[in-house]
């Protein structure tokens, strides 16, 4: 007979750690959602009569640069010492993939809204969850069941019933003609959401496929995204000043955003992109509040809607075993 004689201490520090980290990724997704949902109300703070007074493609460039920035001094703190592989221009090249692809929907989002009016603009932009969560299940050979699918579906009808009429928001958006989809504007939706997913799911593809530390990951995106974001910037000639009519505000969005874009790498390197459609659509419903209680802004009986059906998804896709 052996007596084996084990340590209760040692029990306890394992439940200590798993208790830590189910804390820290707790923390980590509700920070995001706040991050997430405040960004269009910050927005609107940003306004000067109606109008933003501030070159976007200059917030955007230095989102970026930001995030570069932290990602360094992260190398620098956390992962310097423990690098045990040489850095090749052959592990920083996948990610100018990713970096083209953000700048063309952040270009596309823009020129889209040529073609539609804003209403339908947040009613099919939706479609990009089915979208990613497609790609993602073929890509990642992530299968997913058939009450995963309708829970994925409920999150995409969630933010259509939101995007049609979840807040009573005439004092902050201002329309003059009805709802309205051009078939231009149609294909360019679809193009939009097949880029969207593409990006994020090649994110994390690429992510997960490196055994590098995350920080020396970001740097080599935010690289990409400085030059391009850059070069998009300089190129064109309605820009003033880098930051030009730039006010506490715009300030806050810069810092973040920067600071959500770096959640969004820890969430895709260590969890996956289904957690980010749930991020977004939970942040959606932070934004009406904010709203509400920031603006006044009336919630209609489509945010409770909105409300129940993302409650229902993440019981559906978490909760039911």
């Amino acid at each position: 007979m052996f007596c084996v004689t084990v340590d209760p201490s040692e029990f306890s520090h394992s439940s200590d750690r798993k208790k830590m980290k189910k804390i820290f990724w707790v923390s980590i997704l509700i920070l995001s959602v706040i991050v997430y949902g405040s960004h269009a109300p910050l927005i609107y703070l940003c306004k000067v009569d109606g109008e933003i007074p501030f070159s976007s493609s200059s917030v955007v460039l230095l989102i970026e640069v930001a995030k570069f920035m932290v990602s360094f001094v992260l190398l620098l703190i956390y992962d310097l010492n423990s690098l045990k592989v040489s850095l090749t221009w052959r592990l920083a090249v996948p990610y100018a993939v990713p970096a083209l692809l953000y700048c063309a929907n952040n270009n596309l989002v823009i020129y889209i809204q040529h073609f539609m009016d804003p209403t339908s603009f947040q009613v099919l932009s939706n479609l990009k969850i089915v979208s990613t969560a497609l790609l993602y299940s073929l890509f990642l050979h992530q299968r997913l069941t058939v009450r995963k699918w309708f829970s994925v579906c409920l999150l995409m009808f969630a933010g259509v019933f939101y995007g049609y009429g979840g807040i009573n928001d005439q004092g902050m958006v201002h329309t003059d003609t009805g709802m309205y989809v051009t078939l231009p504007g149609l294909i360019l939706m679809v193009i939009y959401c097949l880029i969207s997913g593409m990006s994020a799911v090649y994110t994390e593809i690429t992510l997960k496929a490196q055994k590098i530390p995350l920080s020396i990951q970001n740097l080599f995106l935010y690289s990409f995204g400085i030059v391009i974001n850059f070069t998009v910037h300089v190129s064109n000639t309605k820009n003033s000043g880098l930051f030009s009519a730039y006010s506490i505000w715009v300030c806050i969005i810069i810092i973040t955003q920067a600071f959500n874009g770096l959640i969004m790498s820890v969430v895709m390197k260590h969890s996956n992109n289904i957690t980010r459609l749930f991020i977004i659509s939970f942040s959606m419903l932070c934004n009406g509040i904010l709203s509400f209680i920031l603006f006044q802004i009336q919630l209609t009986a489509l945010f409770f809607l909105a409300v129940v059906l993302i409650g229902l998804s993440v019981y559906l896709y978490y909760g039911v075993k």
